[in-house]
């Protein structure tokens, strides 16, 4: 990397998150589009419904959201475990990083549905709260198709914000409290080309509008990374998740 390893573990340290505009250049980036549009073809039949989420349930074209891409596919799998990503997740965690799930997040055009404000760290159910993702621009994205937003420095407070249940498919917990004068003052948008990293704390505050172009998707992938310390409650992860499945069912969603 052209930016030292402790300037970048202390411009994490500081503000929650770091970003590349671009990290992957466009023969790298169009790579891993095809190879994404031959996984949603080959390996999206093979997935369980708790594992793949459309933003229309009976149109399999509008598919949102994917968990668990390494899985299914031995591309996936080693662009998640090795490389460049996972030696940044080790850098800004200081710490050896254990790879835990590859995401697939899309606003299709018109009807991709807001990302509500949230701490991953508040799903994930471990201590002490060593993560991160990495979220890899697939296609440009802006204020209008929905680019993330963090609220800088964030993560530096103590315990989790209050969350409850957001009724957005995929993200089950939003933060109830969101809006304080901290929020406002220290929200950062985050545009970007296609191959731009961003890479956040698993507690820092952020979000995402929805979708308003009426012809552009915004499509990106999630890279979820533990450091070595972080220990789950498996009991009160499974707990969690079974819950959740079982609503989503109730309410026909999945």
């Amino acid at each position: 990397m052209s930016i030292p390893h402790s300037q970048l573990k202390a411009d994490f340290d500081r503000d929650g998150f770091i970003a590349f505009r671009p990290l992957f250049d466009a023969a790298r980036m169009a790579e891993i589009n095809r190879e994404l549009d031959r996984f949603l073809i080959e390996c999206v039949p093979k997935m369980s419904e708790t594992e793949v989420y459309y933003e229309d349930k009976a149109n399999r074209s509008t598919v949102k959201q994917m968990m668990y891409l390494e899985k299914y596919d031995s591309y996936f799998k080693t662009l998640l475990s090795d490389g460049v990503i996972k030696e940044l997740a080790e850098t800004v965690l200081g710490e050896a990083a254990v790879a835990q799930n590859m995401e697939y997040f899309n606003k299709p055009p018109g009807i991709g549905k807001q990302t509500p404000p949230h701490q991953d760290g508040y799903y994930f159910k471990i201590a002490p709260p060593k993560a991160i993702t990495g979220w890899l621009a697939l296609e440009p994205v802006d204020d209008e198709n929905g680019c993330l937003q963090y609220v800088r420095g964030s993560h530096a407070f103590e315990g989790w914000r209050p969350h409850g249940r957001s009724e957005i498919l995929g993200f089950s917990q939003g933060i109830t409290d969101f809006g304080t004068e901290h929020d406002v003052a220290n929200t950062a948008a985050q545009p970007g080309p296609a191959g731009m990293l961003l890479m956040h704390d698993c507690k820092t505050v952020h979000w995402a509008s929805p979708n308003r172009s009426p012809t552009r998707s915004r499509r990106a992938l999630g890279f979820v990374y533990f450091g070595v310390s972080a220990k789950t409650d498996e009991e009160m992860k499974r707990a969690y998740q079974a819950k959740l499945d079982a609503d989503l069912k109730a309410a026909n969603k999945i």
